[in-house]
């Protein structure tokens, strides 16, 4: 498992991550954000193997605000993307 986390203070709209890996979209306020589950968040754990996507979009990133990180698999987890909503977190 593996968690995308998006630096909103870092994130200055230059959208190179957006051509290394779909799942990052730009959200309402001109900003990179991860998309799961036809919501948009700045935090996102994930169990597949796009990883390497995920990887090279944090790459791409000439700002460094998208940074992927290993996590531990909660008991009793769901295999669906936890996603913490952007819009709940100030800019």
């Amino acid at each position: 498992m593996y968690r995308i986390t998006i630096d909103r203070d870092a994130c200055d709209g230059v959208f190179a991550c957006l051509v290394r890996d779909d799942r990052f979209v730009e959200d309402s306020e001109g900003l990179a954000a991860i998309e799961t589950d036809d919501q948009t968040a700045i935090e996102a754990t994930f169990d597949d193997d796009r990883r390497d996507d995920a990887e090279q979009a944090a790459a791409a990133c000439p700002l460094d605000a998208i940074h992927v990180e290993s996590v531990e698999e909660d008991a009793g987890a769901a295999d669906t993307p936890a996603a913490t909503d952007h819009e709940e977190v100030q800019p």
